[in-house]
């Protein structure tokens, strides 16, 4: 798997690009999310994110198509406070 990098002019640091077709740890989503690996165990529990885990695994899958779509339907307000549309 190929993974491209976006530099953030705010940060400075580098993510890397999220790839709609691609499969990720939830290492690897939280790193492109830039967040932790608790906050993304959040968005996993509260259905913000769709997982994949096989029966017996402890492993789970995250596609790369449900890490765009989430990012597509939250919307932060001036306020602060975050809605799923």
């Amino acid at each position: 798997m190929t993974i491209q990098t976006v530099k953030t002019s705010k940060s400075l640091s580098e993510k890397p690009a999220i790839q709609g077709n691609a499969v990720y740890s939830r290492k690897e989503a939280a790193k492109a999310l830039g967040v932790s690996l608790s906050t993304l165990k959040k968005l996993i529990d509260q259905g913000y994110l769709q997982v994949s885990q096989p029966p017996g695994m402890r492993r789970v899958f995250i596609k790369g198509s449900s890490i765009l779509q989430m990012l597509d339907q939250t919307i932060v307000n001036g306020d602060n406070s975050r809605q799923v549309s």
